[in-house]
This record gives structure tokens, C-alpha cells and sequence, in this order.
């Protein structure tokens, strides 16, 4: 059964942790961000807009954007999902090395790296101020699809102007654990009880994660994005999406089936610490905090 330590609720005091079957999951923060309308909800009216805004504690035309990282412990394995953004992408994220420190573990100690997606704001803390991994020690897991389209030699032919310096930054990163990559699929499973999921379209080849217990939890990455826009208009596109259409139609699928199966999701910019699940309401969806 999974509990939950409520005493630790927000990610400047102690992290929120839980067991979740036979994982103990830690979410530690590595920040936030803001993140504009014409990204969260181009196809929003003003009067939408400004409701979403005050939902999710934005102003001047942005919301906030958390980064909840999953920390896991599985027997032997001490496991992140994501990286962060390593003060590279925004001043206010990049707290990742800190909270890890502050939780009481070491970087070392770190054996498994997941990533979803290749973005900045997940992957460009794979690196130190010394240019090495931060995690030095670990098996580094990524989709093989998501890979091939970030470290083709050339993309400044292949992907839009507007990707570039992400591309540079996924090939510096990448590049300097290559010889440390795992390149999964779709129904891979990583260790007993942690399977991958395609969830494609915000990047060609994003991943989620699904961890068994008495229910199935989903670290979701961005396949949906925040807890109001994701769930309240599943199908609005969202700017970041490489392809729109696509970003629309998997997350559409992806909520539906979070819905019908009860899943338990960790989503990375969520409010902190981020787990809840998903009901139907009305004609769409909404997102219940599994921490109120």
C-alpha cells in the first residue's frame, strides 16, 4: 500500500517522500520557472487565460513552472528521472545538486538516470560547472528514437532554427555520457516492476515511466505539461510540442487511459510535489492532488 509523508509538502522544507510498492520515492525540486501564455495555452481567450494564470500563481502574462524530480530507491538502485536544467535555462531552476544534498544523498550513489525527453529544463543539469557528469556512476536511460533525433550531425537541416540551441545543448550533454547510454522502447523494462512507455509528440521520442504497485504510477514527464491546461483541455496544443498534432492526440489518449485506470502520476511541473490523479468532469478532465 502507499503512504504518504505529509509532513514534508513543500520542496523548501523536508522532500515529500512516499513508498509506492516496493519504491521508496523521494521528489526533490530543482526549481521553477516561468513559462508564457502563447507556450501553455495558445489557444486560450483572455478570459481563460486569466483564470489559468491565477491558477497556476503566474502574473504578467506567465504561470510557474515547477520541476519535480523523482528520486527512487529500488533494492540496490538509487534512480532519477530527469536532471533538471542546471541553472543553464532559467535563473530561478538548476536547485537539483542542492536538494540532493540537502535530502542526505550523494551524487555518486546515484546508479540509474531515466531521461523523458532531451529538453533543457530535463536534461542540461547532466553536466557540472566542470563540464563532467554530475552523476558519475550511473547507466544513463534514454528513448532510442528521442537519441537519434537530437544527436543527428545535422540538424541544422533537419530541425526547426527555433530547436537549435536546444539540439546543442542535448548533443553536449548526451555526447559526454555516450558511452554510458541505454537506448529503450516502448514495453522495455527497465528492473521488475519499471516498465517505459511511448508517449511521443512533445518530442519525437518522449518517454514516460510506469512503476507497478497496488496501483500503476506514471512519471509522466511532458506528455501533459501542468494540472490545469493538460487535464481541463487535453486537447489545446501546447507551444514546446515539436509536433503539435501529435503532443495533442497522445496526450488526449494518455489522459483518457489515466482516467479510466486510476493511475497515481508524478508530473514534473506540476505544483509540488506534484502526484495526484485524474477524474472526468463534464466533458473533460480534472487533476485531484493525491497529498489533499
Amino acid at each position: 500500500m502507499m503512504t504518504l509523508d505529509r509532513t514534508a509538502s513543500l520542496p523548501d522544507r523536508a522532500p515529500f517522500a512516499f513508498r509506492h510498492g516496493a519504491f521508496d520515492v523521494t521528489v526533490l525540486s530543482d526549481g521553477h520557472f516561468a513559462l508564457p501564455a502563447e507556450i501553455v495555452a495558445p489557444e486560450a481567450t483572455p478570459e481563460e487565460w486569466r483564470d489559468i494564470e491565477r491558477r497556476l500563481c503566474g502574473s504578467a502574462g506567465t504561470i510557474r513552472a515547477n520541476a519535480n524530480i523523482p528520486l527512487i530507491r529500488s533494492g540496490e538502485d538509487l534512480i532519477l528521472i530527469d536532471l533538471g536544467g542546471g541553472g543553464k535555462f532559467q535563473p530561478t531552476e538548476g536547485r537539483l545538486a542542492q536538494s540532493l544534498q540537502a535530502a542526505g544523498f550523494d551524487n555518486r550513489a546515484i546508479t540509474k538516470v531515466l531521461l523523458t525527453h532531451a529538453h533543457p529544463d530535463h536534461v542540461w543539469g547532466m553536466l557540472g560547472p566542470d563540464g563532467k557528469p554530475r552523476f558519475p556512476n550511473a547507466t544513463y536511460y534514454v528513448g532510442a528514437s528521442e537519441w537519434d533525433f537530437w544527436m543527428d550531425p545535422d540538424y541544422a537541416s533537419s530541425i526547426p532554427p527555433v530547436l537549435h540551441d536546444f539540439a546543442r545543448g542535448a548533443q553536449r550533454d548526451l555526447a559526454a555520457v555516450r558511452d554510458r547510454i541505454v537506448p529503450v522502447r516502448n514495453g522495455d523494462e527497465i528492473m521488475p516492476g519499471l516498465q517505459v512507455i511511448a508517449t511521443p509528440g512533445h518530442t519525437p521520442g518522449h518517454l514516460s515511466y510506469a512503476f507497478a504497485g497496488p496501483e500503476t504510477m506514471v512519471v509522466s514527464g511532458d506528455v501533459v505539461t501542468n494540472q490545469i491546461v493538460s487535464f481541463e483541455h487535453p486537447a489545446w496544443r501546447f507551444g514546446n510540442d515539436t509536433d503539435q498534432d501529435m503532443g495533442s492526440a497522445t496526450r488526449q489518449r494518455f489522459v483518457d487511459r489515466a482516467a479510466a485506470d486510476r493511475l497515481l502520476l508524478l508530473g514534473y511541473h506540476f505544483t509540488y510535489p506534484g502526484l495526484g490523479r485524474v477524474e472526468r468532469y463534464g466533458n473533460a478532465y480534472r487533476y485531484v492532488p493525491a497529498s489533499s
